[in-house]
């Protein structure tokens, strides 16, 4: 159990803090008979880091420094994508240039036109862009034909699809979106670690100030289910409100407070008398934490015509990479639970670890800073 707390904090450390957007573009397709037309937007910053735009090394990115590199772009851009017809290649080419700003930053916006061999039934998309710099990165793809509208993601995992222009099924949107939030809840170290440091205590109870490993397993579920059901019900709910554009709140001011609550909770870990009612505390900091999953999936690109169906394949997938996290972690911690280092080193010590790196999120998050390597 000890080992395995070590390697926690070893991953956190080597993990970005996700404070800040991770890298997307944005590639837009229309299908209209055997010719394609689209938009791709790409970060500056990412274009930067590939092919050097800042030629004067002053940090900053000037319109003329992207005007200079026009070419260049195209080349690099084009050079990773590759759209096909029926097996036979597109002809694509960039027909202009622009910029644009997201909420990250500004992009470079290219203007794109593909010629097929044929009228296009089946159209193979291949995006490979960044990969060999960021293994984060994703492709965020919106594909219309008439009036129906498909979305994927690109990653470097899954590179490749196949998209039918007759077949607009919502299953494979479903799957996908699922597999997103699988992914998300794993590689969300602070969701992950507010959960964990509230369920630490779980095989423990509490007797004349001290703790106590509890006599069964029963009990240690009982508490579980009631700190997983409290923080999957708020976070689903804050999630569904966001998602549907009822309450909206600044990105900056829920990354904050997700850091903060898990330094609170970790706080707890070390002041029992502090939070008695975990359940309840999952449930209150889960509300803000369902703002935060809506934020992905906003970033993620949801399809209007279907936006119920996205949002429900990736609260699922939250939902099961959450259980699969809960389904590791009870059986270890009720098979230690009365060994001498759990109270101390892994409730107690992983508890001060999990606060420290949790008030360096809040830290990065407020002030908009970069403490942690990423």
């Amino acid at each position: 159990m000890n080992s395995l707390i070590l390697a926690l904090v070893v991953a956190l450390l080597s993990q970005p803090a996700w404070a800040h957007k991770p890298s997307d573009s944005y590639l837009a397709l229309t299908v209209q008979g055997d010719r394609i037309h689209g938009q791709w937007d790409i970060a500056l910053r990412d274009l930067n880091d590939a092919i050097g735009l800042d030629a004067d090394n002053d940090g900053a990115i000037t319109w003329g420094e992207v005007q200079a590199n026009h070419g260049g772009i195209a080349t690099y851009a084009l050079s990773r994508l590759r759209l096909q017809s029926q097996g036979a290649a597109c002809r694509t080419a960039v027909t202009d240039h622009l910029i644009d700003r997201h909420t990250d930053g500004a992009y470079a916006v290219l203007r794109l036109t593909a010629m097929c061999p044929a009228n296009i039934i089946q159209l193979a998309i291949d995006y490979r862009l960044l990969f060999d710099l960021d293994a984060q990165h994703k492709g965020l793809l919106r594909l219309t034909h008439k009036d129906k509208t498909q979305t994927s993601i690109f990653s470097q995992d899954s590179p490749s699809r196949s998209f039918s222009m007759g077949d607009t099924s919502g299953w494979p949107q479903l799957g996908q979106y699922l597999h997103e939030g699988v992914w998300h809840i794993w590689q969300g170290f602070d969701h992950v670690l507010f959960l964990l440091v509230l369920l630490l205590p779980a095989v423990l109870v509490r007797v004349d100030r001290h703790w106590q490993a509890v006599e069964d397993l029963s009990s240690a579920v009982r508490e579980v289910v009631a700190i997983v059901t409290a923080f999957t019900v708020a976070h689903s709910l804050t999630l569904s409100l966001a998602t549907l554009g009822i309450i909206q709140l600044p990105s900056r001011l829920v990354e904050s407070a997700i850091a903060l609550s898990v330094a609170i909770a970790a706080l707890a870990n070390l002041y029992p008398t502090m939070l008695r009612r975990r359940w309840f505390v999952a449930f209150g900091f889960g509300l803000i934490h369902g703002f935060g999953f809506a934020g992905v999936l906003s970033d993620l690109g949801l399809p209007q015509d279907s936006l119920l169906l996205s949002l429900v394949g990736f609260n699922v997938g939250v939902e099961i990479g959450q259980l699969a996290i809960v389904a590791l972690f009870l059986p270890l911690a009720y098979t230690f639970r009365e060994a001498s280092t759990y109270q101390p080193i892994v409730v107690q010590a992983g508890s001060v670890v999990v606060m420290l790196v949790a008030l360096v999120w809040l830290v990065e998050r407020a002030l908009d800073l970069k403490l942690l390597p990423a």
